[in-house]
């Protein structure tokens, strides 16, 4: 845990970097009886996702996975950085970082098992949900009161665009 609040880093943040498994999901798989793998994604993650692309924020996802479904749903929100079958996802996060000339200090990544853990040492925000395992706890500065798939995402960018001014507070907006 570092000394500051993690208040503290909520300004600098510029961009977002997700796991899938266990933080847009609840890391629960239905297996098929064809061997195919579903995921449940919260509605509420994929708003705040979009709004803070649509606000002009970086938004990444780095994945052990490989789901072309969870693909094309993330797309769906205009993510178009995505990383799946990332195995070692600290080659995928520099290489995002260099192509978009992005420095660690500016980034909020959020995961919740040991393949997250050599990102989140090198990034100016870990985060985790609560449901994290102990070893991602302990080197997070922000640890959500949402589980994985249960609004965690959602509760990290609210935070970060309520901070810098930008998350939406007009309600009688028409919406199709």
């Amino acid at each position: 845990m570092a000394d500051k609040s993690y208040k503290e880093y909520l300004n600098q943040i510029t961009t977002f970097i997700f796991d899938i498994d266990g933080v847009l999901t609840d890391g629960t798989l239905h297996v098929t009886s064809t061997g195919e793998m579903l995921r449940t994604m919260n509605v509420k993650d994929g708003y705040a996702l979009k709004t803070a692309i649509d606000k002009g924020y970086n938004m990444c996802i780095i994945s052990g996975g490989s789901n072309e479904g969870v693909r094309i749903r993330l797309k769906g929100l205009g993510i178009t950085d995505i990383y799946l079958g990332a195995h070692t996802k600290i080659e995928q996060l520099d290489d995002y970082l260099s192509k978009n000339n992005i420095q660690p200090k500016n980034v909020l990544y959020m995961g919740d098992d040991i393949p997250d853990y050599p990102v989140m040492k090198g990034i100016g925000l870990p985060c985790c949900p609560q449901d994290a395992v102990p070893e991602i706890k302990a080197i997070s500065k922000y640890i959500s009161h949402k589980g994985g798939g249960k609004g965690a995402v959602r509760d990290v960018i609210e935070q970060v665009l309520k901070v810098q001014g930008k998350w939406s507070g007009n309600f009688n907006a028409k919406y199709d």
